[in-house]
């Protein structure tokens, strides 16, 4: 009998993935999902970090989300890391999560991974 199928077979950063994106210059963070990572770059769907209260307030309030998704190619990016929680601080997902009632996961994938689901 063969293992299971690795289901995100290109690692564990794949499409879909809740990141926080360092960038190398200017000096920023943002958000969001992996929508595409290669040897060229890496493409999230998100928000600047600076912005995440305020999309979580567009978002309680009912508003409909229109980030965008950005680019970064690989020599203008820092550091990609999990956005997990830490010790008894929650993770960004959860606090978005928790304050809006929705899952952050399909409201910033959308239409961009909808073929990639089943």
């Amino acid at each position: 009998m063969s293992p299971p199928a690795d289901p995100h077979p290109g690692g564990p950063f794949h499409p879909g993935a809740i990141v926080i994106v360092t960038l190398n210059s200017p000096r920023e963070k943002f958000w969001g999902a992996i929508l595409d990572l290669s040897g060229v770059g890496l493409s999230v769907r998100g928000v600047d970090l600076a912005s995440f209260d305020d999309l979580v307030s567009m978002i309680k309030a009912g508003d409909s989300f229109t980030s965008g998704s950005f680019s970064f190619r690989c020599i203008g990016w820092n550091g990609i890391e999990f956005d997990l929680p830490e010790s008894n601080i929650l993770s960004l997902s959860q606090r978005f999560a928790q304050q809006t009632g929705q899952d952050p996961a399909p409201l910033l994938t959308g239409e961009f991974l909808a073929g990639d689901r089943e």
